[in-house]
């Protein structure tokens, strides 16, 4: 337990911090079970005052872990990227919009959705589930819901 904490920690001081709950679920999510509503997101590197724009590698897809790629507004990379990742408390934090969908980012701040993992396994059919690190190259470091 201990260990997955201090990845968990790890995750979150690599990818960048949430900041305050914005409110109701993207539109992508909204319906969905275990929906609890968007955050605001600061990366790491952060771009205060610049418009980003990005790409995600999953969509809203509590159950693959994502990677959100940085391009310019062509849609060509320029190296900036982070994953999806487990809150202290819990919940996964599921980047969006839709798969491979050019979007921007206001003054470099995304809006993730979170889930409630086990909400959603248990909307998946399974009996429970939990927030989990997971890979999803080209990002080392990423999270999904692991159902049971």
């Amino acid at each position: 337990m201990k260990r997955c904490l201090e990845l968990m920690i790890l995750i979150l001081l690599a990818v960048g911090m949430p900041a305050a709950a914005d409110g109701k679920p993207s539109p992508q999510a909204a319906g969905m079970s275990g929906a609890l509503g968007t955050i605001e997101f600061k990366p790491q590197d952060w771009q205060e005052g610049q418009t980003t724009w990005w790409l995600d590698t999953d969509g809203v897809a509590p159950g693959t872990a994502g990677c959100h790629l940085g391009t310019d507004a062509n849609g060509d990379p320029n190296g900036r990227m982070f994953g999806e990742a487990c809150l202290e408390d819990g919940r996964l934090v599921e980047s969006n919009p839709g798969v491979d969908e050019l979007h921007s980012h206001s003054n470099d701040l995304g809006h993730p959705d979170t889930f409630d993992c086990n909400t959603w396994c248990v909307g998946q059919g399974s009996k429970a589930g939990v927030c989990a690190v997971a890979a999803a190259p080209p990002c080392a470091n990423s999270a999904r819901c692991s159902c049971d």
